[in-house]
């Protein structure tokens, strides 16, 4: 079962080409540190300006760097359908345990097209399906009664959940069934939405701070919410700053402060301002990562 601290791994640059050789070690060093799944070419892993060759050797060079040590949740949205199937069908095909697929954004389908999009992905390709969904970015909300129709298709297993809504956990426990994973989308809410009858949270923030987001979760798992919020109290200013401008711009800058990779983003991301980085080297501090 997917559970645990997964991280929604940033795509490393040299320059204008994707930097494998950085990839490989980030794969390496966020399983040493404890993480419980690695999620490549999401939206933290600037899916939105990468080729498609690119995210399906992206896919791969994970799937084989993981080499089984834990599960890779391959990002494979798009809002066309067809090459969503695209996308699932070549995670399937190098290895990847499931797929994790955003609400089609911008085109703004009904939820009957909702249910179809998802329906169809599920019925043409064998890949575990876990569903994206991300209002503020994709302006469509699967609505529990929705999910709940797609929780009965067999490879529909779970939800990244970036409402922000708290109660829609137990809303969707309620149409969805206990079994179906409820994945929190939002580092900052991870700990209450665990508390409400999540497994786990597809984070950020693990990035840069692997081991603390594993530690927190693994707390969680084991009902001990009084060390969880203790290192949640630790994290939330590192939450805070990641997100002040784009989360994974400001989470490449506490990369790169650190050692890990490179700040670098590709257009029409914009590195961070002067004080948002001001604000991310204080998190860091309080966090114990800099003197």
């Amino acid at each position: 079962m997917l559970k645990g601290s997964m991280t929604a791994l940033v795509t490393p640059f040299k320059g204008d080409e994707i930097d494998l050789v950085t990839l490989r070690k980030l794969v390496d060093w966020q399983i040493e540190q404890g993480s419980h799944a690695l999620v490549p070419v999401g939206t933290t892993g600037e899916s939105p300006t990468l080729t498609h060759e690119e995210h399906e050797a992206i896919v791969a060079e994970t799937v084989n760097a993981a080499a089984g040590r834990v599960p890779v949740i391959a990002g494979a949205g798009s809002n066309n359908t067809v090459e969503a199937l695209r996308h699932m069908r070549h995670a399937e095909k190098v290895g990847a345990e499931a797929a994790l697929v955003v609400t089609p954004y911008y085109n703004k389908p009904t939820q009957e097209g909702l249910y179809a999009h998802f329906a169809t992905l599920h019925d043409s390709c064998e890949l575990p399906i876990v569903i994206y969904n991300i209002p503020p970015r994709s302006v469509v909300d699967m609505k529990p009664k929705t999910m709940g129709k797609l929780a009965k298709l067999p490879r529909i297993i779970g939800v990244k959940d970036a409402t922000g809504d708290l109660a829609r956990v137990s809303q969707q426990r309620i149409s969805c069934g206990e079994a179906f994973l409820q994945i929190s989308g939002e580092d900052a809410t991870a700990h209450g939405f665990n508390a409400q009858g999540g497994v786990g949270c597809i984070s950020v923030t693990a990035n840069v701070a692997p081991a603390l987001c594993s530690e927190l979760q693994v707390a969680c798992m084991a009902g001990d919410y009084a060390e969880a919020l203790r290192i949640q109290d630790r994290l939330m200013p590192l939450h805070q700053a990641i997100f002040t401008e784009p989360g994974l711009v400001g989470v490449k800058f506490a990369m790169s402060e650190i050692g890990l990779c490179s700040e670098e983003v590709r257009l029409p991301l914009t590195p961070l301002s002067d004080g948002t980085k001001e604000l991310v080297r204080r998190a860091l501090q309080h966090a114990g990562f800099l003197n």
